[in-house]
């Protein structure tokens, strides 16, 4: 079955009109046609049955079924939120299409001294496409935040709340993993190079607690990613 994003608006209508780059991906790309079931999804975690009704030259209807079927949402039961540096934009890119098929809840750019990296024009907006496209890709139906950079001085902020905080330090403990119990959590990458002592000792007195992935020193996509994996799966 495929799996479609919608607003949050239309996804509680009675007919869902897909028009524009979703209508081509639908109905040229997918060949979707009239009567096949589809999984419509919020971005907020809700997923419901739908089936196409109509479809002409530019655009294609869909009615939610009735009565309203509600379907798994395939998300994890733990919130994780992500906070790495700046990348180059076409490895941001792999880190949020993968970070986006493990259930990832936000992924938040960071400047830190090794990497003040900023994004260019239009990037973010790149980023969350890519998200979406992860999004119905991997049947999930939470679409996660992506923003930033953020300055270093705002880390507590972004932490604000989350229960667990995690640092990725190769001297760190070497167990990362939640508690059943626990809801959110937070885990920062540092840059290739590592976070600087004095970045390290702003971490630890916010309460993040230093944990390694193992002896090998990965790039920061694939830290991130693996870190995610570990606490998710």
């Amino acid at each position: 079955m495929i799996t479609l994003l919608v607003s949050p608006q239309d996804f509680e209508a009675a007919e869902i009109a897909v028009e524009g780059e979703a209508y081509r991906h639908l109905f040229r790309a997918r060949r979707a046609e009239v009567g096949d079931p589809l999984r419509l999804v919020d971005g907020r975690g809700s997923a419901r049955a739908g089936r196409i009704v109509r479809i002409d030259r530019k655009a294609g209807w869909i009615e939610p079924i009735e009565p309203i079927e509600e379907l798994p949402a395939n998300e994890p039961a733990l919130r994780l939120t992500l906070l790495v540096p700046t990348l180059r934009p076409e490895r941001a890119s792999w880190l949020v299409e993968k970070a986006t098929e493990l259930g990832v809840a936000a992924i938040r750019f960071l400047h830190t001294e090794r990497a003040p990296r900023d994004f260019g024009s239009g990037t973010l907006d790149r980023l969350r496409r890519v998200a979406v496209s992860a999004l119905e890709q991997c049947h999930g139906a939470t679409l996660p935040t992506i923003d930033g950079p953020h300055g270093w001085s705002g880390l507590g902020d972004l932490a604000e709340g989350l229960e667990r905080r995690w640092v990725l330090d190769p001297g760190g403990d070497p167990g990362l993993g939640a508690e059943p119990e626990t809801r959110t959590a937070v885990l920062l990458v540092g840059p290739e190079g590592g976070l600087t002592e004095g970045e390290l000792a702003t971490a630890r007195s916010l309460e993040f607690h230093p944990v390694a992935l193992g002896p090998r020193i990965l790039r920061i996509e694939t830290a991130a990613v693996a870190g995610a994996a570990r606490v998710l799966l």
